[in-house]
C-alpha cells in the first residue's frame, strides 16, 4: 500500500519548562483484525522534547531499492544472485531463491507473489531490497513494494524483451515517485548480440515515453542464474558486480526527513503469540523510538497503541530513523472516533490512452473502480468536476468518494485499476467533507 509529499496535523504545545509536545498524524497501513487482506494506515501521537534527540548518523548511507518487471524475466534470481556474490565480504548474508520465495503457493507455482525484503551492503552503501511481484494478479503487492524505493531495478529477459509488466511496472514506478531506475537486461547469454542491442534501444525509448531518463539510465547485459552459479563469464559475476556499481553511483540518496513526526506505511502485518501483533514497512519520515505512542488510522477507525519493540531486518533496535524497514511490535489498543480520516476528496487525474494500455471509452461521473495508494486499496465513486466526461488520453479535475474513510493527504499520489490494468493516475487536491453513506457496500455507493 504506500508515500510522498504527505501533510500531517501539528499542534506545538510550550511549557513553561520550555519543552515542546507535538500531537501529529503520519499514516501507515496495518491489517489488524482478520490479518489477511485489510490494510490501514498508521497515525503516530508522539510526546517529543528537546532532550529525546537520537544520533542519525551512519558509516555508509543508505538506499531503498528493489527488483520490479514482467512475472519469470529473472527478478529473484538476480535478487539471490546479488546477496551471492557481495557475502564474500562477510557483510551480506547469502539468501538462495527458496529463501526469497518461500511461501507455499510462491514454491508451488514458481512465481513471487508477495514483496520480499532483503537487506546488502557494497563498499560505499546499505541497502533494503524488496523483490516485487511480477504477475498481473498480484499488481497490489508490486504497488505496495515499489513505494518504498528511492531507486529501481528493472529486469528485462533478452529473450521477450518488453512485456505487459514490463511497461505497467515503469508507470507505476513513476507514479509513486521513483526517479531513478537501472535496467538489468537478464538472460543475455541466450540470444544474439543484435537481439540485445535491439533490446536496449527498445527500453531506452520505454524509459523516454515514461518520463526517465532513457539517455542516462544505466543498462547492463548479463545473466542472472550464471551469476548465482559463481560463473565468472561476461554475463555471469561481472555483469551484476556493474550492475551494484551503477546503483552506488546513479542511485540518489534521498534527504531524509528527521524531524518531522514519523509516519510508517505498513506493507505487512503478523501476530507474536503472546506478545501482540508485529507491523512491517518502511519510515518514511521521523524518528521513532521504542515506547512511544502511536495511532493507527484507516477504514474508519482509529486505534492507539504502543511500540513495544522496534526491529530492522530481525535486529532489535532501540530507534530507527527515516529510510529504515522495520518491524514495530504493537501493544495497548483501542479504537477511537476522529475525523482526521475522510472518504471525500478534490483530486487531479489523467486517465491513460488505449495505446498506453488504458480505456478505449470516456469516463463519466458514477465511474466506480478500485483505488490504490500507498499500502491500501478500497473501492471509489469518482465525480468529475464541470465535465460530462472524460476522454481517454486526457486530464482532468475529479471528486473520489472512498467507500471507507482513509488518510489521504495533499500531494498523495493514487492509481485507478480496472479490470487488472492501470487506467488512471493522479494526486490528492484537498480533502472535501465527508460523505455520509449508509450501507456499506458497493450496490448502493453509486446512489450516496
Amino acid at each position: 500500500m504506500a508515500l510522498f509529499s504527505e501533510r500531517f496535523l501539528l499542534r506545538l504545545v510550550m511549557s513553561r519548562s520550555y519543552k515542546f509536545h507535538n500531537v501529529f498524524l503520519t499514516s501507515t497501513a496495518l491489517h489488524f483484525k482478520p490479518l489477511v487482506h485489510d490494510y490501514k494506515h498508521l497515525i503516530t501521537k508522539q510526546l517529543f522534547n528537546v532532550s529525546r534527540q537520537i544520533s542519525i548518523k551512519s558509516e555508509v548511507d543508505h538506499c531503498n531499492v528493489g527488483t520490479i518487471g514482467h512475472v519469470d524475466h529473472g527478478k529473484t534470481t538476480l535478487t539471490a544472485a546479488i546477496t551471492k556474490i557481495l557475502s564474500t565480504d562477510g557483510q551480506t548474508k547469502f539468501i538462495s531463491y527458496d529463501q526469497i520465495d518461500k511461501a507455499p503457493e510462491e514454491k508451488a507455482r514458481g512465481i513471487t507473489i508477495n514483496a520480499a525484503h532483503i537487506e546488502y551492503t557494497t563498499k560505499t552503501r546499505h541497502y533494503a531490497h524488496t523483490d516485487c511481484p511480477g504477475h498481473s494478479d498480484y499488481i497490489k503487492n508490486m504497488i505496495s513494494g515499489t513505494s518504498q524505493m528511492d531507486g529501481a531495478i528493472l529486469v528485462v529477459a533478452a529473450t521477450d524483451g518488453q512485456m505487459p509488466q514490463t511497461r505497467e511496472h515503469l508507470l507505476l514506478a513513476k507514479q509513486v515517485g521513483v526517479q531513478k531506475v537501472a535496467v538489468f537486461i537478464n538472460k543475455a547469454d541466450l540470444v544474439e548480440e543484435d537481439v540485445l542491442e535491439l533490446v536496449e534501444l527498445e527500453m531506452r525509448e520505454l524509459l523516454d515515453d515514461f518520463g526517465f531518463d532513457g539517455i542516462n539510465t544505466p543498462m547492463i547485459n548479463g545473466s542472472a542464474l550464471l551469476a548465482l552459479k559463481g560463473d565468472e563469464s561476461e554475463f555471469g559475476e561481472p555483469s551484476v558486480k556493474k550492475l551494484l556499481d551503477a546503483m552506488d553511483k546513479y542511485f540518489p540518496i534521498p534527504k531524509r526527513d528527521y524531524t518531522s513526526p514519523f509516519m510508517l506505511p505498513i506493507d505487512n502485518a503478523f501476530t507474536v503469540t503472546g506478545r501482540g501483533t508485529v507491523a512491517v514497512g518502511t519510515l518514511v519520515k521521523g524518528i521513532m523510538i521504542k515506547n512511544d505512542v502511536a495511532e493507527l488510522l484507516g477504514f474508519d477507525e482509529q486505534i492507539k497503541t504502543t511500540l513495544s519493540d522496534i526491529q530492522v531486518f530481525n535486529k532489535t533496535v532501540p530507534s530507527a530513523k527515516a529510510g529504515d524497514h522495520l518491524g514495530v511490535l504493537l501493544r495497548g489498543v483501542r479504537i477511537n472516533s476522529s475525523e482526521t480520516i475522510g472518504n471525500h476528496f478534490e483530486a487531479k487525474v489523467y486517465f491513460l490512452s488505449r495505446a498506453e494500455g488504458g480505456r478505449s471509452k470516456p469516463i463519466a461521473s458514477k465511474y466506480i473502480q478500485q483505488i490504490f495508494s500507498k499500502t491500501w486499496n478500497i473501492p471509489c465513486r469518482i465525480d468529475l468536476v464541470n465535465s460530462e466526461m472524460i476522454m481517454p488520453g486526457e486530464h482532468g479535475a475529479v471528486y473520489l468518494t472512498l467507500l471507507r474513510k482513509m488518510v489521504m493527504t495533499d500531494g498523495q499520489p493514487f492509481t485507478i485499476r480496472e479490470n487488472n490494468k492501470t487506467v488512471a493516475t493522479g494526486i490528492i487536491v484537498k480533502m472535501l467533507k465527508n460523505l455520509h453513506i449508509i450501507k456499506m457496500d458497493s450496490k448502493n455507493f453509486k446512489n450516496i
